[in-house]
């Protein structure tokens, strides 16, 4: 069955069908399974940070970065891994980061596993088609299993409820952070239904509307919620303090425009330079007398702001922030209903926003400026991230994007099931009892997936130091006798009651986690040529120095 790698010559055969530098890589031996290996390397690498014992990579990205990270999602995009099959387990992964935002390390490591038992069918003769069909009845009752195993439905007002959502979202935290759970996913529930709008609508929260801000200095238990936007930067007077604020923000530097022709000016005298000067004077304090008279007692800008201006500014009390990202700028538009202007002047009625407080306050020796809504419907919260390192900021950060991005979901979809493993593992049980119905050789592939989903449990076991063959068969009996809550103990290495314990997991990121990791196994099945052109012509790797990896 081995096939043949050739390479195009314009000879006969595949040769002379593709173009010279073409690399051509045909049958069981050299694309099915080298495809399979790679596959299962990466997998590999993911496992190990499965759950809340599993361990950090540090990574050295293009850019020298140095990444210490769990994340599944963060590792894969930040290797830049380059076999094709590995790249599918890869967008897979990136997918459901994208669509639910928890259970990535899920699909790399149940992908990896399917082609790993898939591997074992292979090397006894089972054809791939085969081990597709049953794969793919397999997936079907797996997503089954995973409706059937639903413990808990939250309803509106527990969504509205911080303390009860904060419960579901602790797994997600712990599987980065395990022992801040408790105090990271509070955090993340407040901000959540802070960000939620008013009664009567459905609960919904727009991922953009939770922020975070990172602070060196402190530990992960001085970390704080408020509402509105923190600006990681003082304001540039002596005004720090506004109430009840009305918020002009200018897309543009405040400063005296400069002409659009070069223009040269002959001044005779001192009395010709002192007008010269005194004009430009008058004409800002006119500009910033007008915004005075306006009402506006907060000024935002986009660009650099003259001395001139400045004087000005300060002369008529007013409290002024600069910020240069132009998606800072929308956001505090966002948060104050103002619009961004792109000329100097007093703005109307419908463009100023307002603002219950802009104040700068100091947290951990650094002055930051808060843009608070007490009782509004712009919705915006920040989440205060306080820690020791960058790289536990930067963690830190991912973790709490998963929360909300789960949070999002469950506004969704507010099914739960039990987690720590006990959920594969009653979906394990029942693909296994629907394995003994199905004749033919797709039998094998259906029992083959249905020790592929232990991979969760098992992994939970290992990356903890307990005996996984010990507990797999513990989980079993207790399963067995109709304890379908059980899951593993990772703190005493037996087994617990997943709802006993508060451990629940989102339904809908085990189904997408189920149907993409079991898409992308079966797309790597079904490939048995690879056919590579010529890498196009570039700039020479840099070479190795010494103490390079």
């Amino acid at each position: 069955m081995a096939g043949k790698m050739r390479m195009g010559t314009g000879g006969p055969g595949m040769g002379g069908l593709l173009k010279d530098g073409y690399k051509h890589y045909s049958g069981l031996e050299e694309a099915v399974l080298q495809n399979v290996q790679a596959a299962k390397e990466l997998s590999k690498i993911t496992r190990t940070s499965l759950g809340p014992n599993g361990l950090n990579k540090l990574i050295i990205n293009h850019l020298e970065k140095i990444i210490v990270t769990s994340d599944a999602s963060t590792i894969c995009s930040e290797m830049e891994v380059a076999h094709p099959a590995a790249k599918m387990l890869v967008m897979a992964s990136s997918e459901q980061q994208k669509a639910v935002g928890d259970g990535s390390n899920l699909v790399v490591s149940l992908a990896g596993e399917l082609l790993s038992q898939a591997q074992d069918l292979l090397r006894m003769g089972v054809h791939p088609a085969d081990i597709v069909v049953g794969y793919k009845l397999a997936a079907k009752r797996a997503l089954a299993a995973v409706e059937k195993a639903v413990c808990k439905v939250m309803s509106a007002d527990e969504l509205r409820d911080a303390s009860q959502l904060a419960v579901a979202l602790q797994s997600v935290v712990a599987a980065k952070h395990y022992g801040f759970e408790h105090v990271v996913a509070p955090l993340v529930a407040e901000a959540a239904v802070a960000a939620m709008p008013s009664a009567p609508r459905r609960p919904a929260i727009s991922v953009d509307n939770i922020r975070v801000a990172k602070l060196i200095g402190g530990s992960i238990t001085d970390s704080q919620v408020l509402r509105g936007l923190v600006v990681l930067r003082d304001t540039e007077g002596t005004v720090k303090r506004a109430d009840k604020a009305r918020v002009a923000v200018f897309g543009v530097g405040i400063e005296a425009a400069d002409t659009e022709t070069k223009g040269t000016v002959v001044l005779k005298s001192a009395d010709e330079l002192k007008a010269f000067a005194r004009s430009e004077e008058e004409t800002m304090e006119e500009v910033v007398k007008s915004l005075s008279d306006s009402g506006v007692t907060v000024v935002v800008s986009g660009g650099s702001i003259s001395e001139i201006a400045m004087h000005y500014l300060e002369k008529y009390s007013i409290l002024v922030v600069k910020i240069l990202s132009k998606f800072e700028l929308r956001r505090i538009c966002k948060v104050t209903g103002a619009t961004a202007l792109v000329r100097l002047g007093a703005p109307t009625e419908e463009e100023v926003g307002t603002c219950d407080s802009v104040v700068v306050q100091e947290i951990s020796s650094r002055r930051v400026t808060v843009f608070q809504q007490d009782e509004d419907d712009s919705r915006m919260a920040t989440v205060v991230l306080r820690g020791a390192t960058t790289s536990l900021l930067d963690d830190l950060e991912r973790a709490v994007d998963d929360a909300v991005h789960t949070a999002k979901t469950l506004c969704r979809d507010g099914r739960l099931v039990p987690g720590a493993g006990a959920v594969e593992t009653a979906v394990s049980l029942d693909v296994q009892e629907f394995a003994s119905s199905v004749p033919g050789l797709e039998q094998y592939a259906i029992n083959k997936y249905a020790e592929a989903i232990e991979v969760v449990p098992r992994t939970l076991s290992e990356n903890a130091g307990k005996d996984a063959t010990d507990i797999m068969s513990a989980l079993y009996a207790a399963h067995a006798e109709g304890k379908v809550a059980s899951g593993v103990d990772i703190d005493e290495g037996g087994v617990c009651d997943a709802e006993v314990a508060e451990i629940y997991d989102s339904c809908m990121a085990k189904l997408s986690a189920i149907r993409l990791a079991s898409d992308a196994a079966i797309t790597v099945l079904r490939v048995d040529q690879i056919i590579m052109s010529k890498q196009a012509g570039g700039p020479k790797p840099r070479e190795a120095r010494p103490g390079d990896l």
